[in-house]
């Protein structure tokens, strides 16, 4: 069977060499592939996996899954060390090179506008949970029924304060912010409370003052736990242009991902 074209990120030309012991989908390492000045990082997949029916198949068989997603990740944070790419969507194929150049050519302005918007840039990640003995302590009245008490009250409404202040700290230090809806409250008792969920888009030389407010804000809350994480490319501040929604279904040579 013909080898399909795997394709990572978008980039720009960048100097710095990738590491020749990195590999991706399939164990294969990924390629720079030039196209007038734009890069597409591409590797080449079995067809026999990747073509449209065996990767609809695929896609729900989640040990292949969750492997073919640590490769990609791996490809993309070697990236995002030497340049910062626009990262697409997970199992994003196309037939062969001409129909990645044909890609490139025709989101070639959105690319070029999107890259400009993320360059010298890194997205940080930071939940914020509200402890499961914190928020319990006191939630059974004296006469036995469940309800919210006033100690435990207070501790959701202290979360509620240092969540805002934080978010406002961090914003200041971030050039965009994308705020996610939280996971339901937990259900059993004692479980941790997700209060925010939200991803920073920050540039580099911002970054190591970024992780001080962090750790900073974390301190003055004991009643909370705060997870930061990063840096990752910037895959929450690609979505809004569509880029991050191509299929991962192969089409012919002429054709293009859509959105």
């Amino acid at each position: 069977m013909c080898a399909l074209r795997y394709v990572y990120a978008i980039c720009r030309p960048f100097p710095a060499a990738l590491s020749a012991e990195l590999t991706g989908i399939a164990g294969v390492p990924p390629r720079l592939l030039r196209h007038r000045d734009l890069i597409a990082v591409v590797g080449s997949v079995p067809e026999r996996e990747f073509a449209a029916e065996p990767l609809r198949r695929r896609l729900e068989d989640v040990p292949w899954l969750e492997a073919t997603a640590r490769a990609h990740q791996s490809v993309i944070d070697s990236l995002t060390a030497v340049t910062s790419p626009l990262p697409l969507r997970l199992a994003t194929v196309l037939r062969d090179d001409s129909g990645v150049r044909v890609m490139m050519d025709e989101r070639r302005e959105v690319f070029l506008r999107t890259l400009d918007r993320l360059d010298g840039r890194v997205e940080w990640d930071v939940k914020v949970f509200l402890s499961g003995s914190s928020a319990s302590s006191g939630a059974t009245g004296s006469s036995g029924s469940s309800g919210i008490s006033g100690s435990s009250g207070k501790c959701l409404v202290s979360a509620d304060e240092f969540t805002r202040r934080l978010h406002d700290v961090l914003s200041r230090c971030a050039e965009e912010t994308r705020v996610r809806t939280p996971l339901n409250p937990a259900s059993s008792p004692g479980a941790d409370t997700e209060v925010l969920d939200a991803a920073y888009l920050v540039s580099r030389a911002e970054s190591e003052e970024f992780v001080e407010r962090v750790n900073a804000s974390a301190r003055d809350e004991p009643a909370v736990r705060v997870e930061l994480a990063g840096p990752w490319a910037a895959y929450s501040f690609t979505g809004s242009t569509g880029l991050t929604g191509f299929t991962g279904l192969t089409r012919s040579t002429s054709d293009t991902p859509w959105a």
